[in-house]
């Protein structure tokens, strides 16, 4: 493989001003509206990116908000990149969300911690320090 293995993201979500509120505040940063990919599908589907860039390390992702996809309960974890993953694991806390695993260290490879988004989907938060 010459890239990185992953190139989207999706975490899907019931309640999407909750979510987005939840993950606006977390990271500090607002999600962008995509609408929906297929304008003659009917269900409503809803999709918010996350910032990104082309030419940055790291990939691209969205809430998503679609008919028959429920939210929590995946075994997938998406870990995003923190300067300190203790900051983000407390605003998560602190915005409707829950800790599951308190920062740890993993070695040489730094910090992780693991939360519980307003929807019931855990993510991984990743720092260096």
């Amino acid at each position: 493989m010459k890239t990185n293995p992953i190139g989207w993201f999706e975490i899907y979500v019931q309640d999407v001003p909750r979510a987005k509120a939840f993950y606006e505040t977390v990271f500090q940063g607002k999600l962008a509206p995509l609408g929906n990919p297929d304008p003659k599908d009917p269900s409503g589907m809803e999709m918010w990116a996350f910032p990104s860039s082309m030419e940055s390390y790291g990939a691209p992702g969205a809430l998503v908000k679609m008919e028959g996809m429920p939210s929590g309960g995946n075994s997938t974890i998406v870990y995003f990149a923190c300067d300190d993953c203790a900051v983000e694991a407390a605003r998560a806390a602190s915005n409707g969300g829950a800790v599951f695993k308190e920062k740890m260290s993993i070695g040489e490879y730094g910090f992780i911690a693991l939360v519980n988004d307003t929807e019931g989907n855990m993510i991984g938060l990743h720092s260096m320090r």
